[in-house]
């Protein structure tokens, strides 16, 4: 049942480091989802550099998606918003034709504590690339949760198990938040045609393979996966129906090689709206990484 593990590689983003597992060489895609990073888990001291926060920086064809474990990140996009996210709670920004934002770690800078959390980006389908940039915010009691037998799960995003989430998705997925007690095992159905499962903390069985913490395990389609914990675990499955091949370069997604260079030459250029309320520094444009943006399907 498992084509594949894929181990998180950690990465310094310039003072926090993250936890990269999507994209990776073998397996660039899971459904929509183009992008997974596990933002910690790590241990702000009040003082917190300015150096840790993501400055301003653009966007094309996709959502992202940012949910939290533990901590708390300011967030504000050229649409307008301002929303600090909490644990429990969704962030979900669409760039469609562009967008920029920032995030922030204040709460961190000013009194410390804990930060843990995860970033997924969602392509967008190819009817929807251009649309018009959007932000949405859920608290945690909008979305679906349900407990029962020491498993205890949060519907993010998408359609599962005729659970539906509020989240404003753009194509077929989901995206699931399992707390699950020693011992306790849970079903994922074959509803869509790719699907995987990220261990965020503990240890899990699948199919008679241990998955680590930290590591995500791809999904054969067509049969309904067995996830056992094997001590307390906390597991996030995600998946969905693919939207086709995908370019990607920097920030930016798109079904189109030369859309991802006009987006490049706008950054440089200049001609993105910042975000209303953190325009005064950004992220400038980093060199290209080879000679055309990388395909992704």
């Amino acid at each position: 049942m498992i084509e594949l593990v894929i181990p998180s590689r950690r990465r310094d983003l310039g003072g926090f480091e993250v936890g990269r597992v999507l994209p990776f060489a073998k397996r660039r895609m899971i459904g929509p989802y183009i992008f997974f990073d596990r933002m910690g888990p790590t241990m702000f001291e009040p003082g917190l550099p300015r150096s840790a926060d993501v400055r301003p920086h653009p966007h094309i064809g996709l959502s992202t998606i940012t949910y939290l474990f533990e901590g708390e990140i300011m967030h504000r996009d050229s649409v307008g918003s301002e929303q600090p996210i909490r644990p429990g709670e969704v962030n979900w920004m669409t760039s469609g034709r562009g967008i920029t934002h920032s995030e922030r770690f204040e709460q961190g800078r000013a009194v410390g504590g804990p930060m843990d959390g995860i970033q997924a980006w969602v392509a967008l389908p190819d009817a929807r690339e251009e649309m018009d940039p959007g932000f949405w915010h859920y608290d945690a009691g909008e979305l679906p949760t349900f407990d029962e037998g020491g498993v205890w799960g949060r519907l993010i995003a998408g359609e599962l198990a005729g659970i539906r989430s509020p989240a404003a998705v753009d194509s077929p997925q989901f995206y699931v938040h399992w707390q699950l007690r020693a011992g306790t095992r849970v079903s994922l159905p074959p509803e869509y045609p790719e699907r995987a499962v990220y261990v965020a903390d503990g240890a899990v069985e699948i199919d008679g393979q241990r998955i680590e913490p930290g590591s995500m395990a791809v999904l054969a389609p067509g049969a309904a996966v067995t996830i056992a914990a094997l001590g307390d675990a906390v597991v996030m499955a995600l998946g969905g129906e693919p939207v086709g091949e995908r370019f990607i370069d920097w920030n930016f997604v798109s079904s189109s090689k030369e859309r991802i260079l006009q987006a490049r030459a706008d950054w440089a250029a200049g001609r993105m709206k910042l975000p209303d309320l953190d325009d005064q520094e950004f992220i400038p444009l980093p060199p290209a990484i080879g000679a055309a943006p990388e395909p992704m399907s």
